[in-house]
């Protein structure tokens, strides 16, 4: 049974990779979004560097409002091209469930190496810690992946999709959210970074999993 989900994980993450390299709506949509994004905030401020705080403050908002704008279509597109039905009926609801997460953390990690290295570079960002950085980043994608899958996830059939999503997401994501703005600051201004924060942020990724999974099931096969 494990390895026919893990099967399914694999043919669902490639279904949507597929989809992506050959409808690049979404992905034209987030990136052209963070460029836009990006470029107003550095012509806004005329070159000066912002203080650390309102770096990572900025950061994370551009990452935040760039992955809503593709992270809603997970399953709004199945529903659309009138393949919900069949994934329903062949598909496992775990497979289907982490395999369009994993799809959508991949998506994320594209999105944030291009913004950090713009916002790095049209910052002039410096950090001392690179790793510590690296650690944040991943914990807070990750937590945006679980819970934009979910969501987008119940979300699907409303009328107002998008509306819907951000406000179901915002509070969600809060708790990965704010220490990732908090940890990203100190590591900008050369501080040690507090790891009960970080492991907060791991553990609440676990927990934004397991709770989708558990959901899913009833969500996935009540529809």
């Amino acid at each position: 049974m494990q390895s026919s989900i893990f099967h399914g994980i694999k043919l669902v993450f490639r279904k949507e990779l597929l989809d992506g390299m050959r409808f690049k709506a979404a992905w034209s949509t987030i990136f052209m979004f963070a460029l836009t994004t990006l470029s107003c905030v550095s012509l806004a401020l005329q070159g000066s560097a912002p203080e650390p705080n309102l770096q990572a403050a900025l950061l994370w908002t551009i990452l935040f409002f760039a992955s809503m704008t593709g992270m809603d279509r997970s399953f709004a597109d199945e529903e659309m091209s009138g393949t919900l039905l069949t994934l329903k009926l062949y598909g496992h609801a775990q497979a289907v469930l982490f395999g369009k997460m994993l799809y959508t953390l991949f998506l994320l990690l594209c999105l944030s190496l291009f913004v950090i290295l713009l916002f790095f570079l049209l910052f002039d960002v410096h950090t001392v810690s690179p790793w510590d950085f690296l650690a944040i980043a991943l914990a807070g994608i990750c937590g945006l992946a679980s819970a934009g899958t979910f969501i987008a996830a119940l979300t699907t059939g409303a009328r107002v999709k998008s509306g819907l999503f951000s406000v179901l997401m915002l509070p969600v994501i809060l708790p990965v959210f704010l220490p990732a703005v908090f940890l990203t600051g100190a590591v900008f201004g050369g501080d040690s970074i507090q790891l009960a924060h970080l492991g907060g942020m791991v553990l609440y990724d676990l927990l934004l999993m397991v709770g989708a999974s558990v959901l899913f099931d009833y969500f996935w096969y009540e529809e």
